[in-house]
């Protein structure tokens, strides 16, 4: 029951798909956010739907996809990476950065970073939408990033990990995952990358591809760049606990839409 209730509150946090969350506590909170992979493989796949449809026009197939993704999650990953963008960059201390993120508006550190965030994954997409890659090629890069993307929340609210405020989203989740939960949840998702990386593999009846010194399999490419998405992300994770003292929903956000792009970059550039 408990494991229900963290899987409503994942959905209804980090998705517009509608439920009915009967509970919200920091232990329902953990729950969600150990669960967090499980809606970034269902947002992965609805978002693919533009790649099967419009295979062979790989840049509007991508540009769609993404939009798609922005929709299904209320565009507020990219939110936090402005808001974030902003704190960050505008190189004042912890106090008034986090009044910064806090603030509607958006300025010039975070138009720029939404910019190039969503130039770079669009571009790394497209790359993988080609006709000789096959269908389910693109749609593995897409299902891995958003995989990554969520994983990096489960990681981020492990324990020992603070809230930057004593209020909000952040202070909610913070420190509630259990590290165990944390392996468990990567572990399952590099296997589903791989299974993945190994269909989309069969798919085309595609042979290895030799890159630089190295033979690359889609099935190996996809949990690497899962492994890169979420390394990125912990890099920044590390930059805000750093600068802002810990996490909050903005930080939340902006490592999702980090680890994302990331793991699309790995794929692009591995299978």
């Amino acid at each position: 029951m408990r494991s229900m209730d963290g899987l409503r509150f994942a959905v209804g946090t980090l998705s517009v798909f509608p439920v009915h969350v009967e509970r919200v506590d920091r232990r329902v909170a953990g729950r969600a956010m150990a669960l967090a992979p499980v809606v970034g493989l269902v947002l992965g796949l609805v978002a693919s739907l533009p790649l099967v449809l419009l295979n062979g026009r790989p840049l509007l197939a991508a540009a769609l996809a993404i939009a798609l993704l922005a929709l299904l999650t209320r565009a507020l990953h990219l939110d936090g990476l402005a808001d974030l963008a902003d704190g960050l960059g505008s190189a004042k201390p912890a106090a008034q950065a986090l009044d910064i993120m806090k603030k509607s508006d958006i300025g010039p550190f975070g138009v720029v970073s939404l910019v190039l965030t969503l130039l770079v994954q669009v571009a790394a997409l497209s790359s993988a939408t080609r006709p000789t890659a096959g269908v389910l090629t693109p749609c593995a890069a897409l299902v891995t990033a958003c995989l990554a993307g969520r994983l990096a929340l489960t990681w981020a609210c492990r324990e020992g990990v603070p809230a930057a405020r004593p209020e909000g989203l952040g202070a909610l989740v913070a420190g509630t995952v259990r590290r165990p939960a944390a392996v468990l949840a990567t572990l399952a998702a590099l296997l589903v990358t791989a299974a993945i990386g190994w269909l989309a593999t069969v798919s085309q009846m595609a042979l290895p591809r030799l890159f630089g010194s190295f033979w690359i399999f889609a099935p190996v490419a996809a949990p690497v760049a899962l492994l890169a998405g979420l390394g990125a992300a912990l890099l920044l994770l590390g930059r805000a606990r750093r600068r802002l003292g810990g996490i909050t929903g903005d930080v939340l956000g902006a490592l999702v839409e980090t680890a994302t792009t990331a793991a699309l970059v790995a794929f692009a550039l591995l299978a």
